[in-house]
């Protein structure tokens, strides 16, 4: 009788668990649909905060026509290795 009674305790138990385990229909739907609206959401507010500082870094350029300036050759050659080697590269 004992024997009995342990393995109805355990069939009980294992078909509680497999129980909770289930997911109905609607409970799914609503769990996709919240995900989907959040990863919507995120996706919005990226592209709002990328928008306004591309609009910060926008500078305007001189005037057309530009003024012609000769460079230094050996000038620009130290500020370039200067810079490269200050700013990292």
């Amino acid at each position: 009788m004992k024997r009995t009674s342990r393995n109805t305790s355990q069939t009980n138990e294992s078909e509680k668990n497999t129980h909770d385990l289930k997911i109905s229909r609607r409970n799914f739907l609503n769990t996709a649909g919240a995900v989907t609206l959040g990863g919507v959401a995120i996706t919005a507010g990226g592209a709002l905060l990328a928008e306004k500082e591309a609009k910060a870094a926008v500078q305007e350029a001189p005037p057309l026509p530009w003024k012609y300036t000769k460079l230094d050759p050996l000038e620009a050659g130290k500020r370039g290795y200067k810079n490269y080697l200050a700013k990292g590269g």
